[in-house]
């Protein structure tokens, strides 16, 4: 059962816009800027990730970094070549999302979408922190405040991408260029060096290198490949936003999946030649990148724009969420797995209410962490994984079904593809079981069983509303129109001239409490109404508590009971002042009756406001 997306509880004609075209659209330059950040700023911690555990054999074990990060190339080059089948299949976007809806089936379609809606909120989360751990560490006084300080970024990113996703890839052109052109600078500066230019940073730091250890298991090996595996996170960004391109979307999305490809894997491949070419060890507090940046080009200013370059670029990262996952949930709301209201795009082409749940969601995660990069890693990547192994399987199904031209060689791919990943989504999640990966075995399915309960509530709702069955014909009705008053103003006058508009019968009503200052009021609205004359009666409605709304709301009941058929409506008129903070001053009568008609009664709530002009200056 289909419900359409512009259902009661959505504005859509106040908030949905005409098209505007491609203006507000990615080109594949921006795109790149605004959707590979999260794979960018992966090769700050993903070589490092593979030492730390190889380093646990000792010297000898690093000696493998080289061959993990070629294995690790080597995936990345498969899912590369796969995303941009995906999206060549799938230019609606939704990545994963959409190949398992289409060959996988409804339920395994909706745990991919889980583990993408996961995998965005937890990169947001672990981006921030992690640039304001690297902030923190030049700065240690600013240590205290870290949470205060991933708070205001995730406003400022959140602030950006509100201005339309254009505008967020414009300002993050700059940050995304300076870092790419600061890793190469660094690898091309390394590699015609033949030994470290500095040592500074590491000095008076402990190694963390196992002792005389002097084998490498193959356990091991999986480990370090599967950690290392982090740097491929943000690879599924941009097929799962190829709506967000300029026409022709799919070619330019393509364009850009192929340029973060090349990048980010030159980039691994050679930090990685400079590990093993310097000899380089881990040691606490000082990241591998930030050794890399010593030994290539000295502890100079150099070695500090790439730190502060690394830096900004680990903060901005978040961007490829918020460009990625409102589109996700859009796709979720057009078939019925999130409310409707995430479908509706603002001004500039923005998922208004996708990057403000985003933005919510992480600053909920943020202060849960208290600012701690530590306590968010062990949660992150294995969402993508699985995300990457559903898209590898459904694009094997989807050639198997296609068979166009070598169409055995693509699925083979995408086989080998689905095997890696799921083994390294096994392994990290085994690994990292204990240490709060558990969290999202757990998350994985509640999510899951939410979209279930949503789509389950549309169903009821269009079952309720006969969606795709052909309704009785229209027909008239006795229409009943009640007024509550409580003085006798223009805006009693105005009411008045609207209720005898809509119905055939009106009735103006009125509460009467019995405190002697409340009977003197309504006698005397009793007389000026008679002066008046407006040819509609006045019902006092006497009540022996000072309530308002439930007097009303019991008076409809009533007389509803007694005239079945007829459709009745209550006008409430409402003064709205020209001033913003008049508004203020207002006593919310009208929003108390209205809450109680819609609580107690199925009658027609319409809200007459009468504006008010501005004073002449």
């Amino acid at each position: 059962m289909t419900v359409l997306a512009t259902d009661s509880a959505a504005p859509a004609g106040a908030e949905e816009p005409p098209d505007t075209g491609d203006r507000h659209k990615l080109t594949a330059l921006t795109g790149l800027a605004a959707l590979s950040l999260d794979a960018m700023a992966s090769v700050a911690y993903g070589p490092e990730a593979i030492v730390l555990v190889l380093a646990a054999a000792g010297g000898y074990g690093l000696g493998f970094t080289l061959p993990v990060t070629l294995a690790i190339a080597a995936l990345l080059a498969v899912l590369v070549a796969s995303y941009r089948q995906v999206i060549a299949a799938f230019p609606d976007g939704g990545g994963s999302y959409a190949v398992a809806k289409a060959h996988l089936g409804r339920r395994t379609s909706l745990v991919a979408a889980a583990s993408l809606v996961l995998d965005y909120v937890l990169n947001v989360a672990v981006a921030v922190t992690a640039g304001v751990a690297a902030l923190t560490s030049a700065f240690p006084e600013l240590y205290g405040d870290r949470l205060w300080l991933c708070v205001a970024v995730l406003v400022l990113i959140t602030g950006v991408n509100l201005r339309g996703i254009v505008d967020s890839a414009k300002a993050f052109i700059v940050p995304t260029a300076v870092f790419i052109a600061s890793i190469l600078a660094l690898i091309v500066v390394g590699l015609f060096r033949s030994a470290p230019a500095s040592t500074e940073a590491a000095a008076g730091h402990a190694s963390v290198l196992a002792d005389n250890a002097t084998t490498v298991g193959a356990l091991l090996l999986l480990k370090a490949f599967a950690s290392g595996c982090s740097a491929l996170t943000g690879v599924e960004a941009i097929a799962n936003a190829v709506p967000s391109f300029r026409t022709p979307s799919a070619r330019r999305a393509q364009h850009a999946e192929v340029a973060l490809g090349a990048l980010l894997g030159v980039m691994l491949i050679g930090l990685s030649v400079l590990i093993s070419r310097f000899g380089l060890q881990p040691v606490e507090g000082v990241t591998v990148l930030a050794q890399l940046a010593d030994a290539s080009v000295g502890h100079n200013w150099a070695f500090y724009v790439v730190q502060f370059a690394t830096m900004t670029l680990l903060a901005l990262s978040a961007n490829t969420s918020f460009g990625g996952l409102p589109v996700l949930l859009k796709l979720l709301a057009r078939d019925n797995y999130l409310p409707h209201v995430f479908g509706l795009k603002a001004d500039r082409q923005v998922h208004r209410h996708g990057v403000l749940a985003l933005a919510l969601v992480s600053a909920a995660l943020l202060v849960f962490s208290g600012g701690d990069t530590n306590t968010l890693v062990p949660l992150f990547a294995i969402g993508v994984f699985v995300g990457f192994t559903i898209a590898q399987t459904g694009m094997v199904l989807h050639w198997l079904r296609l068979r166009t031209p070598r169409w055995r060689g693509k699925a083979v791919l995408n086989g080998l593809g689905a095997v890696l990943t799921g083994v390294s989504a096994v392994v990290v999640t085994a690994t990292k079981f204990h240490e709060g990966a558990w969290l999202i075995v757990v998350a994985l399915p509640l999510l899951v069983a939410a979209f279930e309960a949503v789509h389950r509530a549309y169903a009821r709702i269009g079952e309720r509303l006969g969606i795709g069955r052909i309704p009785e014909p229209p027909h008239r009705a006795r229409s009943l129109v009640i007024v509550p008053v409580s003085s006798l103003t223009r805006l009693t006058s105005e009411a008045m001239t609207a209720a005898v508009s809509l119905g055939d019968e009106v009735h103006a009503v009125t509460v009467c409490h019995p405190d002697p200052e409340d009977r003197a009021q309504a006698e005397a609205l009793a007389r000026d109404w008679d002066l008046w004359n407006p040819g509609v009666p006045l019902v006092r409605i006497p009540s022996a508590h000072r309530a308002l709304g439930r007097p009303i709301a019991c008076y409809v009941h009533e007389l509803a009971a007694r005239t079945p058929g007829a459709r009745i409506t209550v006008l409430i008129p409402e003064a709205e002042p020209a001033r913003l903070w008049q508004r203020l001053l207002q006593n919310q009568r009208g929003a108390v009756v209205a809450h109680a008609l819609r609580r107690d009664t199925d009658a027609v709530i319409c809200r007459l406001r009468f504006r008010l002009s501005a004073p002449d200056a």
